[in-house]
């Protein structure tokens, strides 16, 4: 079975870490050992966030005043180069030998005309006090937005169109090579007049990029790792509930949070709907369980409605 999985942001730096490359690396390790298992079984192709290191990328740099900073997508390519290898090394440390292992920087191709670039809503780098993100606002023009008790900075998110590299990942996964591609979302990318490709100022969002991902190799299973084991209705509230499974067209009918929640539904949803395959949402820890349809949301037109857990 061909299958895409995306490691969500507890993959790479558990929330409230420090954000450097011994914290990094020990948790792509931990992530590389359930892979592995995946691995054993089914053609695997690998997407990841970019988030914190993206934004930690755009501090460094808007330290160093001899140049002016680099533009997100550039920063993101560089992350994607970073984490890639990282995942790349941990993972060779366990699977065979003569299994081979590559990271693709990925294009991906956005309209220009997104109204996404109206209104930034993505999330990107460490969390901050109040008072930080209030000074950050004005010192740097960004734009800022609450993250449970804290605030980050959030940019445009538009809709991915097409992956560029997508003919070159998939013959590589024909031929039996773990993929890692697409990592945060992929390098925002447009065309111009001239039908030449320029770099755009954003970040797609990896959900949604990960599930055009999964639809474009004909992938069988997408699974969305987060930090939380399930879906979760009113998650924090009185009335919280786990979702255990779920039809994509009842899942889309309730509300998730915009910056977290609400994408990993929509894109796995869309897979489902757009492809007649499953999708799945958990915890990294129980990717071995969600593979075997005993841990996480299930998403799939197999299921009437929404089942609930306790």
């Amino acid at each position: 079975m061909r299958v895409v999985v995306a490691l969500g942001g507890n993959a790479l730096l558990q929330r409230g870490q420090e954000l450097n490359a011994e914290n990094q690396r020990e948790n792509i390790r931990v992530a590389a050992a359930e892979l592995a298992r995946v691995h054993q079984h089914h053609q695997l192709v690998i997407a990841h966030g970019n988030g914190p290191q993206v934004g930690l990328l755009a501090l460094m740099d808007a330290h160093y005043t001899a140049v002016d900073p680099y533009p997100l997508d550039v920063l993101g390519a560089e992350t994607v180069g970073m984490i890639g290898y990282m995942i790349e090394q941990e993972l060779g440390n366990i699977i065979p030998y003569e299994d081979h292992i590559v990271t693709v920087l990925t294009q991906v191709l956005v309209d220009p005309q997104d109204p996404a670039f109206e209104k930034p809503t993505k999330p990107v780098g460490p969390v901050y006090e109040q008072q930080q993100a209030r000074r950050l606002e004005l010192e740097k023009g960004w734009a800022m937005a609450a993250d449970g008790d804290y605030f980050r900075r959030v940019v445009p998110s538009p809709l991915p169109q097409q992956i560029i590299e997508i003919s070159a990942i998939r013959l590589l996964v024909e031929h039996g090579v773990v993929v890692i591609c697409a990592g945060g979302g992929g390098i925002p990318t447009a065309y111009d007049k001239d039908r030449k490709l320029y770099g755009v100022e954003a970040v797609i969002d990896k959900d949604l990029a990960s599930g055009l991902l999964a639809k474009s190799l004909d992938a069988e299973k997408f699974v969305m790792l987060t930090d939380v084991p399930h879906v979760f209705v009113d998650y924090g509230g009185s009335h919280q509930r786990p979702v255990k499974a779920a039809h994509p067209a009842a899942l889309m009918t309730l509300d998730f949070a915009a910056g977290s929640m609400g994408p990993k539904v929509q894109g796995a949803c869309r897979f489902v709907q757009e492809t007649g395959g499953q999708s799945a949402i958990g915890q990294l820890s129980d990717l071995t369980a969600i593979m075997e349809g005993t841990a996480g949301t299930l998403i799939c037109k197999e299921v009437d409605g929404i089942v609930y857990g306790a």
